[in-house]
């Protein structure tokens, strides 16, 4: 099983930042918020790779987060994304660096980085990205965070997909957090993947699985945005729809591992051997 969505953050401000996040979102975090926390959780679960996604809140923070990123290249259940910011410079030096390192991918964070998804800056980033074959997920919809403004929804995304037409777009939360019926107004149907992070609790089963059906289950990924969502409950909860078999599994990891263009070990089997 692969968790497409999941965040971690350097010990020496893990704790802080947690606790701002705690407040701002009104929510107990499920892990520790450190690397070794995802781990344990990703064992527990069951899931065999967890993808992590981190946001650079400023452009100076390019270096210093994807320093940190590096660190996980998909060793002990972990596979890091890189990060970079709107307002970055040399945007395509920068993202053509990332996939020099081996990164599979980058994350966009509108709320966080105050940059509407279709501003010309966050297109520019899409396309560049799209054009080195970068996977780019993107957090779209409601943030508890950001209460009074969302820099990404369903009617803002679909104007960015007709002017840029990504190759490689992952919409986080199914499509919009909390903008499901928009979700499927505008966006269903369209050539992008959308996961399942932070859901789950929120989203009501049957439209879940109606959105499931009209964007097709090949383009589903599982996640749980750890540590706001508990990988082990997501797993289970995943596993009590009423999605056949074949979808669950297209959902837990074909899909993903499509996408990123590897084969992830089943762990489970390494122990059996």
């Amino acid at each position: 099983m692969i968790d497409f969505h999941t965040h971690i953050f350097p010990e020496k401000i893990v704790k802080k930042t947690l606790a701002i996040l705690e407040a701002n979102c009104e929510t107990v975090p499920y892990t520790d918020g450190t690397a070794a926390g995802l781990q344990a959780s990703s064992e527990e679960a069951g899931i065999d790779c967890s993808v992590i996604l981190p946001v650079a809140t400023k452009p100076e923070q390019f270096d210093s987060i994807n320093r940190f990123a590096m660190q996980f290249r998909g060793q002990d259940r972990l596979l890091s994304f890189g990060g970079i910011h709107p307002d970055t410079e040399n945007v395509r030096e920068k993202l053509m660096f990332l996939k020099d390192q081996g990164f599979k991918g980058i994350k966009l964070h509108p709320d966080y980085q105050q940059t509407f998804i279709d501003d010309i800056r966050c297109e520019r980033i899409i396309d560049v990205a799209s054009e080195l074959g970068l996977i780019v997920s993107v957090h779209c919809g409601f943030d508890p965070g950001y209460k009074e403004l969302t820099h990404c929804t369903p009617d803002r995304i679909v104007k960015m997909i007709d002017a840029v037409h990504p190759e490689k777009l992952v919409l986080a939360h199914m499509g919009s957090l909390m903008m499901w019926d928009d979700v499927e107004k505008y966006l269903v149907g369209a050539p992008v993947w959308f996961d399942t992070g932070v859901v789950f609790g929120h989203i009501a089963e049957e439209q879940f699985i109606r959105i499931v059906r009209k964007q097709g289950a090949d383009r589903i990924l599982f996640a749980s945005d750890s540590p706001w969502g508990g990988q082990k409950e997501f797993v289970q909860t995943l596993e009590s729809t009423s999605l056949t078999e074949a979808e669950k599994q297209m959902i837990f990891h074909t899909n993903a591992e499509k996408l990123l263009g590897t084969k992830i070990p089943d762990s489970r089997k390494i122990k059996e051997e």
